[in-house]
């Protein structure tokens, strides 16, 4: 079957069209190439005019998901930050009531220390462990034992005053006798008269006040202190108040109290009990001489006068 010859000139016919229309669009390029500059700016400022609505209407969507994505990482960032001020919040909760717990003992501290005690006098520092087994009835223990220099007999007070004397030790710890102990029984004064008198337990409340003169004048709220007799308490540590109870009775409402014991003072007090010897004034070393001629003289006649 032979080729088609009208076929032929048309495709080489449609090959040259192309190549003029391309030589053709070639030349023009260069020629506007060639052209004015103000021309394609022109051409461009008409371009921008008529894509910057549309390019405005296509930014919105645009602006609007990077709104969102920007209010999602500021919804992420205040999450976490909620999250960590809670945790600092606990903490800080935690510092608070620590704080307080050390600011009550510093103030129960600061208030045992209020108590005016002479400077000469060493003192341990404890605290109280309530305990009411054995065979006292009004005892509390304290975590000082003979290893801090505890022993029997020593005076203990709180914040507001005596509060007993211990009665028994341990190695770690010791039992203190309360004032309202039917077994206590401690040398007082009432002031400002000055009456001696005994502070006396009976298990109650308020001790009695024993063997006052007949002819005391104490009232109710004269003060009451240790005065030191005996040796075993120093003098002037303060006790409690005289009342009188309905039957005219007169007892002690003490200033520390059982139900507030926490932190107490063991008083490591020793009378004096050496004395330093001294020389005889001169005065009286004069007439001692003179008494020991005498009596030199007095010998030295007796055989004298036994010969004579």
């Amino acid at each position: 079957m032979e080729p088609n010859r009208t076929a032929l000139p048309f495709r080489e016919f449609s090959h040259r069209i192309s190549l003029i229309f391309m030589l053709t669009l070639a030349a023009a390029l260069l020629l506007l190439g060639r052209a004015e500059t103000y021309v394609f700016d022109q051409a461009r400022q008409v371009v921008t005019d008529l894509a910057a609505p549309l390019l405005e209407i296509a930014s919105r969507p645009v602006a609007a998901t990077r709104r969102v994505i920007e209010r999602t990482d500021e919804y992420a960032y205040v999450f976490d930050e909620n999250e960590r001020l809670r945790a600092e919040n606990a903490r800080l909760l935690e510092w608070k009531e620590e704080a307080l717990r050390l600011q009550a003992r510093i103030a129960r501290y600061e208030a045992l220390l209020n108590v005016q005690v002479d400077q000469s006098i060493e003192y341990v520092s404890g605290r109280v462990v309530s305990d009411s087994g054995g065979p006292f009835i009004d005892t509390v223990l304290v975590n000082v034992g003979r290893e801090k220099g505890a022993r029997s007999g020593l005076a203990v007070i709180d914040s507001d005053g005596l509060v007993g004397r211990i009665v028994s030790t341990g190695p770690k710890a010791s039992r203190v006798l309360l004032l309202t102990d039917l077994n206590s029984r401690i040398p007082v004064v009432v002031e400002p008269a000055q009456y001696k008198a005994i502070l006396a337990g009976d298990n109650t409340s308020w001790p009695r006040l024993e063997y006052l003169p007949v002819q005391s004048a104490v009232s109710a709220g004269d003060r009451v202190v240790t005065s030191g007799d005996g040796g075993l308490i120093p003098a002037g540590l303060p006790i409690g108040l005289v009342i009188q109870t309905s039957s005219g009775e007169l007892r002690v409402q003490t200033f520390s109290d059982r139900g507030r014991l926490d932190f107490v003072r063991v008083l490591q007090y020793e009378f004096p009990s050496e004395v330093k010897l001294q020389d005889p004034p001169s005065v009286l070393e004069g007439a001692e001489a003179e008494s020991g001629a005498d009596t030199s003289s007095a010998a030295g006649d007796g055989p004298r006068a036994a010969a004579e």
